[in-house]
């Protein structure tokens, strides 16, 4: 099984953006801890990252048919309140997928707490840092796992 992990605008500058909100793990430190953690379930990790909306869309279209992923784990970060073009490529792709942020978002500025991706996810984690992308995994593995 294979699993597209996207990671939205700013995501790059984890372990010296913010690091009261966002810890001080880099992004490649959260990388390493998730292909480890995948190894260990069986599962197939690609990851995409990038600060441009049109570049997530396209990395979400090519997820099923080009790149053979079976779900999507989603940081859509910034993204996650304003793109409906994210949204509508994930709903376009019928892939399942997991939205997932470090922070909660739900405990933040009043604009974080709405998300135009997660209303075409099977779920959303927020708040547990890093072990967020790994909860997140986890459950859409669980719901794939049940479909075969």
């Amino acid at each position: 099984m294979k699993i597209l992990i996207v990671n939205g605008p700013n995501i790059n500058l984890l372990g010296t953006r913010e690091p009261e909100i966002y810890g001080s793990l880099t992004l490649d430190d959260i990388q390493n801890e998730l292909e480890d953690y995948a190894k260990s379930i069986g599962v197939e990790l690609v990851f995409f990252q990038s600060n441009v909306e049109g570049e997530i869309v396209n990395a979400i279209q090519k997820a099923k048919h080009e790149w053979g992923c079976s779900g999507i784990v989603i940081n859509p970060a910034a993204y996650t309140h304003t793109s409906v073009a994210i949204r509508d490529a994930i709903s376009a792709v019928s892939l399942p997928a997991v939205e997932v942020h470090l922070s909660n978002i739900h405990s933040r500025e009043e604009f974080r707490k709405n998300s135009f991706i997660a209303p075409v996810c099977i779920g959303q984690i927020s708040g547990f840092g890093s072990d967020s992308y790994k909860l997140g995994l986890r459950g859409l593995v669980s719901v794939l796992s049940k479909k075969v």
